[in-house]
């Protein structure tokens, strides 16, 4: 194999390991699972969004990653989501579609932060501070997610949203993003039920409370929710990786950035632009 050859396929290995991140479980008991073990969404949740993207390591062009409308001209995902070393946005985010193609309301978008601390696969293959935030070039009209003052604590019952592959897959180019959005619940795991290393005060550990289920590639940078005041949704979780080293998404755990702990970035950054 060429030099060429070998590094193409590294580079295309690390955007598969990228963008696995855990966010919609994979198809292992056909159509009527869709999302393995998981459904289609049982409400509208308005805040769910979408970005569009290709990988042009491998040359493909029907890349997704998920995201949450937190400020009518904000949205948040993983940082990954928006590495440029990795994919390419294709420079729109889609809001508060129950589909992953049309529908919604479309915004392009203006700029995107990401968080100084951003490392690829910084402990243990697990990625540090993976958030970024992306500013849209008008506001939406729909209502943002508010953030959780805290993540529950283990056992709090959370529930994960995602267009991601519906096939239980690595690699990116056997990805089958779902048409429709999906949903899993989950709760919040002990630390020590990720591998050592992965979960801690900035990344949730996240264990499916249906068996054989987890995130998945396409699910990155989509929204983990956890019931607040009132018996609202609030944004708890951002899908950033994988819980363990099993390369199948259906295994779990998940891996998910702790929004909470990432409150006053997020909230300077929109104040620094004016919001």
């Amino acid at each position: 194999m060429s030099r060429s050859a070998s590094r193409s396929r590294r580079t295309a290995r690390a955007v598969t390991v990228a963008l696995a991140a855990a966010a919609c479980v994979a198809t292992l008991t056909g159509p009527a699972g869709a999302i393995v073990n998981g459904r289609a969404a049982t409400e509208h949740y308005p805040f769910m969004a979408s970005i569009p993207m290709t990988v042009p390591a491998i040359g493909f062009d029907d890349g997704v990653c998920g995201a949450a409308l937190i400020h009518p001209r904000w949205v948040l995902t993983a940082a990954h989501c928006v590495d440029t070393s990795l994919v390419r946005p294709d420079g729109i985010v889609r809001i508060a579609s129950e589909r992953r193609t049309e529908g919604g309301t479309v915004r392009g978008i203006e700029r995107t932060v990401t968080h100084p601390g951003y490392l690829q696969g910084a402990a243990a293959g697990a990625n540090r501070d993976d958030l970024a935030l992306v500013r849209l070039d008008r506001a939406a009209p729909q209502t943002p997610v508010p953030l959780a003052d805290r993540a529950g604590a283990p056992g709090t019952p959370t529930r994960l949203l995602g267009f991601g592959t519906t096939a239980d897959t690595t690699d990116i180019t056997r990805a089958a993003f779902a048409g429709r959005l999906r949903q899993l619940d989950t709760r919040i795991g002990a630390v020590d039920e990720c591998e050592p290393g992965r979960a801690g005060l900035t990344r949730l550990c996240t264990v499916s409370r249906v068996p054989g289920a987890m995130a998945c590639i396409g699910d990155s940078g989509g929204p983990q929710i956890q019931r607040g005041r009132g018996g609202r949704w609030e944004l708890v979780g951002t899908t950033s990786g994988d819980g363990d080293s099993d390369p199948a998404c259906s295994t779990g755990p998940g891996l998910y950035s702790n929004v909470p702990a990432y409150a006053d970035w997020i909230r300077a950054t929109l104040r620094a632009y004016g919001d």
